[in-house]
């Protein structure tokens, strides 16, 4: 493992910085028992983190091993309810560390502990995030960028397929008690709550047929046999760029599950944030063209457009009724969409535009019932919202 770069300043300017500190002195101690002797840590410099959690960036000051300059540590908050995001993180990590090196595309895994809520790992260092090639002003290096990532997510999935035995023992061995996959809770809420919340807020009713589909796409998501390693958020922040292609972080909800589930995520990129602009004709066309060159050796099966594509709709409608099940309560909210709050496209109008694309979809394979429904919730949005929540701008780097 090795590492070309060198930690930035440390951050002075924080006004109450006691949490970068905590996590560092838990990481130094988790490091010194992991190696049995003193590891210093020094510069932190704080990277973010999701909700309560820390994740900084630190050197490496003294040590008598051969250890990175720098690393990354990440630690949590206690668990809330059935959600668990550090089991995730830590065991996805654990499962993935283990394959080879010319496989992984994730940060190698240098420690972690349950007890201190923390892991330490490689730092990939300060390649740009799929996010910053997309917000950018080159649509060439957006595309590579997107390409890459779906040849990425490809890649992944064909070397953790069906590792759910090794992912549930990790779990177990962690101690957690959480989920497997704790957006398939999601899912079946979302699939008995939707046609209730779309009635009584937009006078929308969802008939049997369509209530079957999405059922049948439960079903079909639940007992999958083409399962692999998620990472499970596929917000461009997430993904980072660099010369060895895209490489994955943050696994809060990492899980082995339907692998067509985030197929679906090209098709209509970033489902699962408020981030999300348009892209160019034909683009999402080409990344999921480019995950199914990376996964038909496993699954050749679904090089069949017969097979694939009914799945991927369903997966697809999946997505849009979770994004509409959570989102639909705060819709009429000024809430910011994502990366750019200032000019970022209104939640109602990403959350039409994957109305829209689902409308597409279900016409081109013939399932009216699904883009008949698809077309009531369109024109409920543009009812409320105006006919602008419709049109998605594209992302900046393709305009």
């Amino acid at each position: 493992m090795s590492v070309e770069i060198t930690a930035g300043p440390a951050d002075i300017d924080d006004a109450d910085h006691s949490d970068l500190l905590a996590a560092v002195a838990a990481a130094e101690s988790v490091l010194s028992r992991r190696f049995g002797a003193q590891v210093r840590l020094a510069d932190p410099e704080r990277l973010g983190g999701a909700g309560r959690s820390v994740v900084v960036r630190v050197r490496v000051a003294s040590t008598p091993f051969s250890l990175p300059r720098t690393l990354v540590v990440k630690r949590y908050p206690s668990a809330v309810a059935d959600r668990d995001p550090f089991a995730h993180e830590a065991v996805s990590h654990k499962l993935l560390t283990a394959l080879p090196g010319e496989d992984r595309l994730t940060p190698e895994l240098v420690a972690q502990d349950a007890e201190a809520r923390l892991v330490v790992l490689e730092d990939l260092g300060k390649a740009p995030r799929l996010a910053e090639k997309l917000l950018g002003s080159d649509a060439r290096a957006a595309e590579r960028g997107l390409l890459s990532w779906a040849h990425a997510m490809g890649r992944l999935h064909a070397t953790t397929a069906g590792r759910d035995a090794d992912f549930d023992a990790l779990m177990r061995r962690q101690g957690s008690q959480c989920c497997a996959d704790p957006i398939a809770v999601d899912v079946h809420a979302a699939l008995a709550g939707l046609p209730t919340l779309l009635a009584t807020a937009w006078d929308v009713d969802t008939p049997a047929p369509v209530v079957e589909f999405a059922e049948q796409a439960v079903r079909g998501f639940v007992h999958s046999r083409r399962r692999a390693f998620s990472p499970s958020t596929s917000c461009p922040d997430n993904h980072l760029v660099t010369s060895k292609g895209v490489r994955f972080l943050d696994f809060e909800g990492g899980c082995v599950r339907d692998i067509v589930f985030d197929a679906a995520c090209l098709r209509v990129p970033f489902p699962s944030c408020w981030c999300g602009y348009g892209l160019p004709a034909g683009m999402s066309e080409a990344m999921v063209a480019a995950w199914r060159a990376e996964v038909g050796g496993v699954w050749p099966d679904l090089d069949d457009d017969a097979v694939f594509l009914p799945k991927l709709l369903e997966a697809q409608l999946l997505w849009v009724w979770l994004a509409t099940w959570r989102g639909l309560p705060r819709l009429d909210l000024a809430l910011p969409s994502g990366h750019r709050p200032l000019d970022s496209p209104p939640r109602s109008t990403v959350l039409a535009s994957r109305w829209v694309r689902l409308r597409a979809d279900a016409l081109a394979l013939g399932v009216k019932p699904v883009a008949f429904h698809a077309e009531a919730v369109v024109e409920a949005l543009v009812a409320r919202f105006g006919e602008a929540s419709v049109e998605l701008p594209l992302y900046p780097a393709f305009r």
